[in-house]
């Protein structure tokens, strides 16, 4: 797709690959790129598809742009530049994938935090060195990567600067998958293909009551439940598998 500076797009359909392509500054995440992940939302609102993220030249991102945020001040903060991108990510309506190679440091560990899906190859090197540069990890890590990892290693990362290795991530759950660089982006779309199996509509739904927050159950469930009865997909699906059964 064309129109992007700071990213390469590819339309496949039923998902949409993202690679972050800054690749002279370890594609550091900037203002541009933050507001063309934006029009990937916006493009993932109107059709939803599952999103495949990625890095471009081994590397996921090295985090937000240095050189930039040295100079952003208190109503930059307040603005929530990054967080606010990364919430939209994580509330896209079909799941995400963060295929994550080499460096997901600050920043491009948050977004990485965001999504649905996290693998990884040997080389990944994950974490959050924020306080080392005088400043919080404010898009997300403070309190998504509590809820991924728990709260001592989350603790860990986020006071002590501990940068995870791949093993140790997968130890920690962060990631569920490791794969060979040439073979990370075909083991997230064999992920996407697995989604891709289910029912849209179903997906989006139980993505949706997975987020919503515990006083919201039971009563989300069954109206979620009483929408998903009345679907042709569910029909149509059980009656396949009845059909199947039965032969």
């Amino acid at each position: 797709m064309a129109g992007f500076t700071t990213l390469k797009v590819s339309d496949d359909g039923d998902r949409l690959t993202v690679q972050l392509h800054r690749p002279e500054v370890r594609n550091a995440i900037d203002q541009t790129m933050v507001d063309e992940l934006h029009a990937v939302c916006v493009l993932l609102e109107k059709e939803p598809r599952v999103l495949i993220l990625a890095g471009s030249n081994g590397v996921f991102a090295s985090g937000a742009d240095i050189a930039q945020l040295r100079e952003r001040r208190r109503d930059d903060a307040l603005a929530g530049i990054n967080s606010t991108l990364f919430a939209r990510i994580a509330r896209l309506p079909m799941p995400v994938i963060a295929a994550l190679d080499g460096y997901a440091l600050g920043g491009g560990a948050e977004l990485a935090y965001a999504a649905d899906f996290r693998i990884g190859t040997p080389s990944l090197k994950i974490g959050n060195p924020e306080t080392g540069l005088g400043i919080l990890a404010a898009a997300g890590a403070t309190w998504r990567l509590r809820e991924l990892v728990g709260e001592p290693l989350a603790k860990e990362i986020l006071l002590a600067g501990r940068i995870l290795g791949a093993d140790e991530a997968l130890a920690a759950r962060l990631i569920t998958e490791i794969h060979e660089p040439d073979a990370l982006l075909p083991a997230a779309n064999a992920l996407a293909d697995r989604i891709g199996r289910q029912d849209p509509l179903a997906v989006r739904i139980t993505k949706s009551v997975f987020h919503a927050p515990p006083e919201a159950h039971p009563v989300i469930d069954q109206l979620a439940q009483g929408i998903l009865f009345e679907s042709e997909a569910k029909f149509d699906r059980m009656q396949a598998f009845l059909d199947r059964k039965n032969k």
